[in-house]
């Protein structure tokens, strides 16, 4: 946890935007890997590290925001 806590809320927020969301058109690719994995056709290598390339900042920013409100609960 104390990795999450080190990161910057606004740094991760602009990675999640840029990285997480790229390329913009037609649609992003985070979003389209989602779906190729809910239909079972996430199998090439290239599509599972754009997966991971993509999705990884929506994971930290997550982790983040659900660790501000486990810390502003406790005080």
């Amino acid at each position: 946890m104390q990795f999450i806590d080190r990161l910057s809320l606004p740094l991760l927020l602009m990675v999640t935007a840029f990285i997480g969301l790229a390329p913009f058109v037609p649609e992003p690719h985070v979003w389209e890997k989602l779906k190729m994995l809910a239909a079972g056709e996430l199998a090439k290598p290239l599509d599972i590290f754009d997966l991971l390339m993509h999705g990884t900042p929506w994971v930290l920013t997550i982790m983040k925001l659900i660790r501000i409100a486990q810390v502003s609960t406790k005080i």
